[in-house]
């Protein structure tokens, strides 16, 4: 949750949230799980969603074009696309000659595995596991991809917001090369996800209470059990965050809608999905699912809990970026076009 409005009683709502969550969790933890090892549930009684968890995967959020209507992998195309994730991460260790200081693969925490059941994509509906944009929808996503590092650099403002250390986007659904891990607290009240990525927090009330209506960076989202499962329903997104290198799905937009569903399968494996609903984006509603684990290993990436992520805290770069394109419109520099 984001509020540039009220920042004390944001924070203050953050930290009670988290501190009540740590004395309930303790007390959830020992009835998690019955003698057996199978109840998986809160002392409250709700499915025990707890833990840290990461979604990881070499298995792309689109079926990419070369596979067409093939929706599952064969056991061989899998372990050859795992293999190259393999040789990659560990090939890929130094920057090439040149290169200013970006990342490379030891910065990174890869997933090298595909999702279990060796899906095409994430994408469940529509059935060619694609997006389903409308012309403006898809206009908007190209301009999205191709303005990342290059366009106007006149203000701040112009440059996203992943880049100004403020957010890429709402923790699950959400991929990115490191950082991948999510942190899940509940209390009766409250479930809460942290994802240490720009240090995001949601904070859901699963009490039945009334939305507000505000608008809001990851918007306002209310969940409530059906059976087993957490439904969360998301509306309410504040038109201020922009992810030039990302496609348009991870936009924040007021006319988007979104709709999470997290299931306990087992002590290591919660069964995730989302659908997302935007008239202006896309033609149809799409949905896109996979599992959420604990058991890090057997995904091929990095062990161990959330580690901080600082984004240079104040983001100096951005004055230097803003000089650099200033220098470039007097002539004395070279780059990306201003325009």
């Amino acid at each position: 949750m984001r509020a540039r409005m009220l920042p004390g009683i944001a924070v203050l709502t953050v930290a009670v949230a988290l501190g009540s969550v740590a004395s309930v969790q303790l007390a959830g933890q020992s009835a998690s799980r019955g003698s057996n090892g199978a109840s998986l549930r809160t002392a409250w009684g709700v499915p025990d969603l707890q833990g840290t968890w990461t979604g990881s995967t070499i298995t792309p959020l689109e079926r990419p074009r070369e596979f067409g209507d093939k929706a599952v992998l064969t056991k061989e195309e899998a372990a050859a696309l795992e293999g190259r994730a393999r040789k990659q991460a560990s090939t890929e260790r130094a920057p090439a000659q040149g290169d200013p200081g970006t990342y490379n693969q030891i910065w990174f925490d890869p997933s090298s595995a595909v999702l279990p059941d060796r899906r095409t994509s994430l994408i469940v509906d529509p059935p060619d596991g694609r997006i389903p944009f409308t012309p403006e929808g898809r206009a908007l996503a190209t301009k999205a991809s191709s303005h990342y590092g290059t366009g106007a650099r006149d203000s701040y403002v112009d440059l996203d917001t992943g880049e100004r250390c403020l957010t890429d986007g709402m923790p699950i659904p959400y991929w990115t090369g490191y950082n991948n891990n999510y942190l899940i607290v509940q209390t009766p009240q409250h479930v809460a996800i942290l994802a240490e990525m720009f240090h995001d927090v949601r904070v859901i009330p699963v009490d039945g209470r009334a939305r507000t209506n505000l608008p809001q960076w990851m918007g306002e989202s209310r969940g409530h059990w059906e059976g087993d499962v957490l439904v969360v329903e998301t509306s309410n997104f504040a038109d201020k965050s922009n992810y030039w290198w990302a496609t348009s799905w991870r936009a924040s937009r007021p006319s988007m809608r979104m709709v999470e569903r997290f299931r306990r399968i087992d002590a290591e494996t919660l069964d995730y999905e989302f659908t997302m609903t935007d008239p202006a984006m896309f033609t149809r509603s799409w949905t896109a699912k996979f599992p959420l684990t604990t058991n890090q290993k057997a995904r091929g990436v990095t062990e161990g809990p959330l580690y901080e992520y600082a984004c240079h805290e104040g983001n100096y770069a951005i004055v230097n970026v803003l000089k650099g394109a200033r220098a470039q419109e007097a002539g004395q520099g070279d780059g990306p076009s201003r325009r």
